[in-house]
């Protein structure tokens, strides 16, 4: 069991059998345990944190059963809150506030910032003697206990049983005798690499629970806000912010998220994609139209982020002597109506074909979302060799009756859908295989194209599957229409 500050007053412990507790604090409140909500919540409260840092993620140790701490890396971030002391103690009184018993710990090396949150003996108040100077890390973890390590339980009492109670002691052995002290060398290599993690000779980088974004820009407000208003006004400003910062670098953004981090904890995310990188703020502002609307404020917001989780490369552009109206259909503005297009109707509402490798036709190209770069495609239109394709390809190819004078020849006349056509041009074959390498379950046959002109000049594409002369045919070939020319 977990006991609370309450509990721990009246002399309840972690770990303590329920009856044991019960006998030492009669009037003990037990509710039962809710690992799947805990890690929910401290999976929430780590989303929170990016207020103050893009690199937070939950500590679950090598239990990951286990949810009941957080990863803060805030170098370079802590100058936005006024320092690291003005920065513990904001986070403090923050969680403070929505309800969660917290304590604090900062140092150069993450285990060390871990050891000292949970095992300094200074009052939570007490916010600098929780900060662990640089270089002060070993001295100040020398008194602390070998647990503060975050060590398996065997090995802290093992460690206990021999003597060695503390840090300090740990560290004034040699390395081979500690190692030897272990009924095993793997576990001696664990407690050398946690002490080392801790005293920073061992390299143990954070990893973001999210990816880290590309740029970001940020507002802080004096009083909590709720109005849909002051979302958009304080939008126009971390836009300019945000050009500003993807200008020094000559890229501009293909996905931008606008987050507000509520007093409750909570965040409300707004996501908008654009099919080509920008840094047009007025572009962008059109995009987020009507979705800072759904932003539900909670209690009140007091900061907001505008994150680009996505940048590439853009080239400025100088605008020709015609002007914007001259604009190719491929250009900027053709670009702006997809991206508002696609943002409004929703990702998958607007598509655009793109080629796939394959030279059977119909699994020659693809439907994507339309915002999607080009070179994420690793096939090209190039059909040079090839022959013309049918302007209009039949989702299905769908059978025909046809009659040709020789059995490898073109059809004479064919029936499709009900109407008989007479063919009076056709060009072909253009003999395809099948792709044998795909497992599709029957095996494929052949294919010979043919394109036939009727008697009113339509124009189809239609070709013969399987050959007269194949034993291993399970029949006789078929006939059947894929295309229309134009």
């Amino acid at each position: 069991m977990m006991a609370d500050a309450h509990a721990r007053t009246g002399g309840v412990q972690d770990g303590m059998a329920l009856a044991n507790a019960r006998a030492i604090l009669p009037t003990l409140e037990t509710q039962p345990a809710e690992p799947d909500k805990d890690a929910r919540t401290l999976h929430a409260l780590a989303n929170w944190c990016v207020r103050y840092t893009p690199w937070t993620n939950v500590d679950t140790g090598d239990d990951p059963d286990r949810h009941d701490g957080l990863w803060l890396d805030i170098t370079g971030a802590a100058h936005l809150v006024g320092g690291e002391e003005a920065l513990l103690r904001d986070l403090g009184d923050r969680l403070d506030t929505m309800g969660f018993e917290n304590r604090l710990g900062l140092a150069e090396t993450p285990g060390a910032a871990w050891a000292i949150a949970r095992f300094s003996r200074a009052s939570p108040a007490a916010w600098q003697n929780r900060i662990i100077a640089p270089g002060e890390v070993a001295d100040t973890l020398s008194p602390l206990p070998v647990e503060a390590l975050r060590l398996e339980p065997q090995a802290s009492a093992l460690l206990n049983r021999l003597g060695l109670k503390t840090i300090g002691q740990l560290t004034g052995l040699p390395r081979p005798s500690v190692a030897r002290r272990f009924p095993s060398r793997q576990t001696g290599d664990a407690v050398l690499t946690r002490l080392d993690q801790a005293l920073g000779d061992h390299a143990e980088p954070v990893s973001p629970l999210t990816p880290a974004p590309a740029y970001r820009s940020r507002a802080r407000f004096a009083e909590p806000i709720l109005a849909t208003e002051s979302f958009e006004a304080t939008l126009d400003r971390l836009l300019d912010d945000l050009k500003t910062l993807l200008e020094k670098d000559g890229v501009g953004a293909r996905r931008l998220t606008y987050a507000a981090y509520r007093t409750d904890g909570g965040v409300s995310p707004v996501s908008i994609g654009m099919a080509r990188p920008t840094r047009n703020p007025e572009h962008l502002k059109k995009l987020f139209a009507g979705k800072l609307e759904t932003i539900d404020p909670g209690y009140g917001v007091d900061m907001v982020i505008l994150n680009a989780d996505i940048a590439e490369p853009l080239d400025d552009a100088q605008a020709g002597f015609a002007g914007a109206d001259a604009a190719p259909q491929d250009g900027p503005a053709f670009d702006e109506l997809i991206d508002r297009l696609s943002n409004r109707l929703g990702t998958g509402a607007v598509r655009r074909t793109m080629p796939r490798e394959s030279h059977i036709p119909e699994r020659a190209e693809q439907s994507v979302p339309a915002g999607t770069p080009a070179e994420k495609s690793p096939a090209s239109w190039s059909q040079v060799g090839l022959p013309a394709r049918p302007l209009r390809l039949l989702e299905r190819p769908e059978p025909i009756d046809a009659v040709a004078e020789i059995p490898d020849g073109p059809p004479m006349m064919f029936r499709w859908r009900r109407v008989l056509r007479r063919v009076v041009h056709a060009q072909g074959p253009e003999r395809i295989f099948p792709e044998w390498w795909h497992d599709l379950g029957e095996r494929e046959q052949v294919r010979d194209y043919y394109d036939v002109e009727d008697a009113q000049g339509h124009r189809y594409w239609i070709f013969r599957e399987g050959l007269y002369q194949d034993p291993g045919a399970k029949g006789p070939p078929v006939w059947r229409l894929h295309g229309l020319f134009a």
